[in-house]
């Protein structure tokens, strides 16, 4: 057979023009997934916050804003601490059960005074997550295994604990609940502090950094002789701790304990903040000011919807949906490079 070749051109044959080039085609412009991951709740925010603009009468009188702010506070101080476990390629199912616990021990530590019974709620707090840590961290157990068996077991202490409505009659915790400083609630004043020490441990100390490099190769940070085990430790102890404050603060607020209700879903609600605000739940790395807007964007639908005459249940449909299109930007976009 005879070889395929491009023929040339006869002599006689005129040579052909060269052919002016032409203007470079312009790239298609796309959403990139890295973009919607680091920025889309805050535009999904502002326009949120356009459209009650428009359909909620007095959306920007103070006593919205504040209620807002107050209702949204528990849920950003848990959500805190659930990005910081993330950010180790981790997860804590257990913040909802630590919150109905010590919420439910302050009415039974009353008695011994109020800065008693706040903390034994801390200490609880503190305990349940080092407990957490120690069996994901030297026993090995996964992170949702062992913070899913926490949930159960501790959902079940608090029920045992206090099986009833039990109400909180103290001046000082019905001021924490309600008084303010500034004219800004105590309860906003402690989410606006955590969200602060959050952001200077983990952007201006040792221990945010090592916390980040664990969650980035969990293998290569053991080889660079990274303490593993106790920054893991530590996370959990840090996230079972500020779900043992944002109990305070719900029992202090609500005046009555309900261990069946409390917490019910706030494991729920922080993941959605955290992941909605940008954060990977593969870790390596921690998004702060994104949680604290992921966490409003979850307040301000929920009212919205609720303002609109939906049901909670509608509502946490919505949430699931959020999390599914958020799972899918983080996953999706990379499969796609």
């Amino acid at each position: 057979m005879a070889e395929l070749s491009t023929p040339t051109p006869s002599a006689s044959a005129p040579a052909a023009a060269p052919a002016e080039p032409g203007p470079e085609p312009r790239p298609r412009r796309r959403l990139d997934g890295e973009w919607l991951r680091r920025y889309g709740v805050y535009v999904a925010l502002g326009l949120l916050v356009a459209i009650n603009l428009v359909i909620t009468p007095n959306f920007l009188t103070v006593s919205n804003l504040r209620l807002q702010l107050v209702q949204v506070s528990p849920v950003l101080i848990v959500a805190l601490g659930m990005a910081m476990v993330i950010g180790t390629g981790g997860i804590d199912l257990s913040v909802g059960a630590v919150i109905a616990l010590s919420a439910t021990l302050i009415p039974l530590y009353i008695g011994y005074g109020p800065l008693v019974a706040i903390l034994v709620a801390l200490a609880v707090g503190v305990a349940t997550g080092a407990l957490a840590g120690t069996v994901v961290a030297r026993v090995g157990v996964q992170p949702i295994v062992a913070t899913l068996a926490l949930l159960v077991g501790l959902r079940g202490v608090a029920n045992l604990a206090g099986d009833r409505i039990r109400p909180i009659r103290d001046p000082f915790l019905r001021g924490l609940g309600t008084g303010t400083l500034l004219g800004v609630p105590y309860v906003v004043v402690a989410a606006v502090v955590a969200t602060v020490v959050v952001w200077f441990v983990l952007g201006r100390t040792t221990t945010g950094r090592q916390l980040v490099a664990v969650g980035g190769n969990l293998r290569a940070a053991a080889l660079a002789g990274l303490p593993v085990k106790r920054v893991l430790t530590s996370v959990y102890v840090a996230s079972g701790l500020l779900a043992a404050v944002a109990g305070v603060l719900l029992a202090a607020r609500l005046q009555a304990v309900n261990s069946a209700s409390l917490g019910q879903l706030a494991e729920l609600s922080a993941i959605t903040a955290v992941v909605v605000g940008g954060t990977p739940l593969t870790g390596g790395q921690v998004r702060v000011l994104g949680t604290v807007a992921g966490a409003l964007l979850l307040q301000l639908l929920s009212s919205t919807l609720i303002a609109q005459g939906q049901s909670d249940a509608v509502t946490q449909l919505v949430q699931a949906v959020i999390v599914v299109a958020a799972v899918y930007v983080q996953f999706g976009s990379r499969r796609t490079r």
